[in-house]
């Protein structure tokens, strides 16, 4: 940022009085601009024992396989938005949607929420956002051509609960990246 959004004077990135962060403050109004973290929301969209993935047709990672996801907008639900991203990059409805996994990614400043769904349908195509999409059985998911860790870490906790019965217990993780591997944080 350069220039405040209430005035247009110049920003300077400093501690404001009685905070504890750097935040861009504004020379000349002393506007305090705010920078919060985006939410990420998508689904784990299911149908049999098969699972919906999507092929990127959008930096980053184009070419590289994904959940349905995307960011949260203005005025919507969590849940209206993993619906709307489902539909966005795959042409596919959901139904039984389920909150399923939260990630705190602080590194790239990012919430991550997944919603376990069924689909209405295995019709589904490509949307503006996706070169391919495709339902994998489990021993078929693309798992060297994953586009992000969060989704690795959503389809092996989903598989692994799968195994064990099928409860889908909701959880919520730290990742963290540490000399370009990734690592799980702790279960709460």
């Amino acid at each position: 940022m350069n220039f405040c959004s209430q005035c247009g004077g110049a920003l300077e990135w400093q501690v404001p009085e009685q905070d504890n962060r750097h935040r861009y403050v504004c020379t000349v109004c002393r506007y305090i601009h705010y920078q919060n973290p985006r939410i990420v929301v998508g689904s784990v969209p299911v149908v049999g024992d098969r699972l919906l993935l999507c092929r990127r047709a959008i930096v980053p990672r184009i070419g590289f396989w994904t959940l349905p996801a995307g960011y949260l907008e203005n005025g919507e639900t969590m849940v209206e938005a993993a619906l709307r991203e489902t539909w966005e990059e795959a042409c596919a409805r959901l139904v039984d949607v389920q909150l399923y996994r939260l990630y705190d990614i602080p590194r790239i400043n990012q919430v991550y929420a997944f919603y376990r769904a069924r689909l209405t349908s295995e019709d589904c195509a490509p949307g503006a956002e996706s070169q391919e999409v495709r339902l994998f059985s489990e021993a078929d998911i693309p798992w060297s051509e994953l586009a992000f860790p969060v989704v690795d870490a959503t389809l092996r906790d989903f598989f692994q609960d799968r195994s064990e019965g099928g409860d889908y217990p909701i959880s919520h993780s730290a990742i963290s990246w540490f000399k370009g591997t990734q690592k799980r944080g702790e279960k709460s």
